[in-house]
């Protein structure tokens, strides 16, 4: 019998070596669910007439030219310009270091697929697949009796004809398709079969057989990972917590008491939100996100002063020193003496915030490590050095997780899963992020947390003006942005000038490179920067430098001097993205700011403006107008709203970014569910699987399916985000 379990070697011979190589794939079920990216609609075929940019087209066109173009910078790297012809008009494909390609016969007809682009002013398709036609067949013989044509995701040496013909040496064989889905909620939407799903999505026959097999498919993979939250849900419902519901008369109400601004009315209504949960036997399992500024802080401190009233624990993780040095004192600097436990000064009812972090003297490690162990320290801050076996805590009654996507998933569970070990009771969780999360993100990565959103910015935010620098065009603009540095600090304010990379021996790998590559500059790096800046436009102030690779006293003591004063710029990475809060800064440079996520120039700029001036952030870049990094750059400027922005970047990104497979490691489990566009479909599902999985008729496949997931680093990341 051959199942989708059945190893792929068994099935497609010396093929599978390619096929693991290139996608991962070891068993008949893996390549199965290689579903086609694209169809060729032979019923309704693409002309040139009616190409856009952004569009993936797929069209017959015959061969009129062929060129070979070395690049000018790189001799051995080269492009193949092949130009085509409808009949009636002419456009180019271009492809990279493909030596086959510059064979292509002028005259053969070519069948293409891909994504239309523009390369100065010109629709072109970039790298597309391409497939010639026999002599004497037409399109329609490509379809072998079918409607479509299916384009298949390549790679690893593979082209889609290739991976078609192994899926279907694959579908020929199989006896045993898996049914997560019960038959009820098949009934209920309208769904296929999975034998007839699979067989239409990969041999469609007809328009209708393809769109409804994605459908299913579709639908599976909402149900199949709603089905894994459902059932942690339900585990977590099972846990014991010990509730914190504090005191009236405790350190959390003294602090409102003296705080000099009102809690907004989402900060507030959050906080109650939160107190609730505290307050349950049940362990608490929040995500807070809200747009930069919103006061996020303020509303985890009030949760962890109402851990302290109850005789607990608080501890606050940071992804980095810099960010857990700069919550320490912000935490100190807002209780001022009711952070003075048993301290000269100190208030009644205070309490010790104690950080922990890897660069730390022994001596103040140690001091650290007793305040924590006795229960002195009531809050605890620190980076991935709290997550050490040596550090044990009194009674740890709430883990804070900050920035959790800077966290890989056994560190963002080891805190809690350590605390739960000792008599099996679970701290309460709540995890923090600044980066607004569209709903369909929320239900998809985070469908085991309650989410709390704070939208609305404390009274006193200053307006934030963003103007994009475009060099290109108009090279005299950036010389007037650092004239614009002199005038901030002869007002005695301060400034950031950010960068995408320290300096020439960083890679920039993870860019991708446009379809002009030749034509792009590398990114301007942090040392080199600084440099040029002190000795040109820049010169006579005071400049200071911050990026990872410091030692992290070095770090320390650049962040005090500026938040100081003593410095006027400060020339950094990504490094001051979140956390850092510097009143008097009030002006930001984004250097190659084509570089940069939405989300994260959304991020940087919200480092200014913070005090009582207005800031003004500039994103510098080299991208022509019309492209799409410009057009991603105006849309930053023209909106201040983060979860519109947000929503815009999970468009404009990969699937597998924004799901964390740069966390997890590994691919995303997504193939055809798309949490920007399937909202609806979503919702759905954890409808559907919650309900599915209180009945007493779990299918044994979703079971298997759950166990899969849960089996996978994916779930490991889904579980733990």
């Amino acid at each position: 019998m051959v199942d989708f379990e059945t190893r792929l070697s068994s099935v497609v011979g010396d093929s599978a070596k390619k096929l693991q190589k290139a996608f991962g794939h070891r068993t008949v079920g893996d390549l199965i669910r290689h579903y086609p990216r694209r169809y060729v609609d032979l019923e309704h075929p693409d002309s040139f007439d009616d190409l856009e940019p952004g569009q993936t087209v797929a069209f017959v066109a015959t061969v009129v030219d062929v060129k070979k173009l070395p690049f000018r910078n790189n001799r051995r790297k080269f492009r193949v310009v092949v130009t085509l012809t409808d009949g009636r008009a002419t456009m180019e494909a271009v492809f990279f270091n493909q030596y086959a390609v510059a064979k292509t016969p002028v005259g053969s007809q070519q069948l293409l697929s891909g994504e239309v682009s523009v390369y100065q002013g010109r629709l072109q398709l970039a790298s597309p697949h391409m497939r010639e036609l026999p002599p004497g067949k037409t399109l329609a013989d490509l379809g072998r009796g079918g409607a479509a044509i299916p384009i298949y995701p390549a790679g690893g040496g593979l082209t889609t004809w290739e991976v078609e013909r192994a899926v279907h040496l694959a579908l020929d064989v199989v006896d045993v398709f898996p049914e997560p889905i019960p038959d009820a909620v098949r009934r209920e939407h309208g769904l296929l079969d999975a034998a007839t799903a699979y067989e239409y999505v990969h041999r469609p026959r007809r328009r209708a057989d393809w769109v409804e097999a994605r459908r299913r498919l579709r639908f599976e993979e909402a149900f199949e990972i709603q089905a894994v939250f459902a059932r942690r849900r339900s585990d977590t419902a099972q846990r014991r917590a010990v509730p914190r519901p504090g005191r009236e008369d405790g350190i959390r109400s003294a602090f409102v008491e003296r705080l000099p601004f009102s809690l907004t009315e989402g900060q507030s209504r959050v906080a109650a939100e939160i107190s609730a949960d505290l307050a349950d036997t049940r362990p608490m399992h929040r995500l807070l996100q809200g747009e930069v500024g919103s006061g996020k802080t303020i509303v985890a401190l009030l949760a962890m002063l109402q851990v302290v009233d109850s005789g607990g624990q608080a501890a606050l993780l940071a992804p980095t020193e810099v960010l857990a040095t700069q919550h320490q004192r912000s935490i100190e600097r807002m209780l001022g003496d009711l952070a003075k436990g048993g301290m000269l000064g100190g208030a009644d009812e205070a309490t010790r915030v104690r950080l922990l972090t890897g660069s730390m003297s022994a001596k103040s490690r140690r001091q650290s490590l007793l305040d924590i162990a006795s229960g002195e320290a009531g809050i605890v801050v620190g980076t991935h050095a709290l997550l050490e076996e040596t550090v044990q805590f009194a009674d740890l009654g709430l883990v804070v997780i900050d920035e959790q996507h800077r966290f890989g998933v056994e560190q963002r569970a080891a805190l809690s899963d350590r605390a739960a070990a000792v008599d099996g009771v679970h701290p309460h969780v709540l995890v923090m992020t600044a980066t607004p999360i569209p709903r369909t993100i929320a239900m998809t990565v985070f469908g085991d947390l309650e989410v709390s959103t704070l939208r609305e910015l404390p009274a006193g935010r200053q307006a934030i003006q963003t103007n994009v620098v475009p060099v290109a065009e108009h090279p005299t603009w950036l010389d007037r942005a650092w004239q614009r540095v002199h005038e901030e600090v002869e007002k005695g304010r301060q400034v950031y000038v950010v960068v995408s990379r320290i300096g020439d021996a960083e890679s920039d790998d993870d860019v991708e490179p446009p379809a002009d590559e030749e034509e792009r500059r590398p990114a301007v790096g942090l040392v080199e920067m600084a440099e040029a800046l002190g000795e040109g436009p820049l010169a006579g102030l005071r400049l200071g430098r911050l990026h990872g690779r410091m030692p992290p006293e070095e770090k320390d003591a650049v962040m005090s001097a500026f938040a100081a004063g003593d410095l006027d710029v400060l020339v950094a990475t990504t490094v001051v993205e979140v956390g850092v809060d510097v009143p008097n800064a009030t002006m930001m440079i984004i250097m190659d700011a084509d570089r940069f996520g939405v989300s994260q120039l959304h991020q940087l700029r919200g480092r200014v403006g913070r005090g009582s001036h207005p800031g003004l952030c500039l994103l510098v870049t080299g991208s022509p107008a019309g492209t799409p990094a410009r057009q991603r750059l105006a849309a930053v400027a023209a909106s201040a709203d983060g979860f519109e922005l947000s929503r815009l970047d999970v468009e404009l990104r990969r699937e597998g970014d924004v799901l964390g497979v740069r966390q997890s490691g590994v691919r995303s489990s997504l193939r055809l569910l798309s949490v920007v566009r399937d909202e609806d479909v979503i919702a759905a599902a954890r409808e559907a699987a919650t309900a599915a999985l209180a009945s007493d008729d779990v299918p044994a496949d979703l079971e298997a399916s759950i166990r899969r997931l849960e089996e996978s680093e994916r779930a490991e990341y889904l579980e733990r985000a």
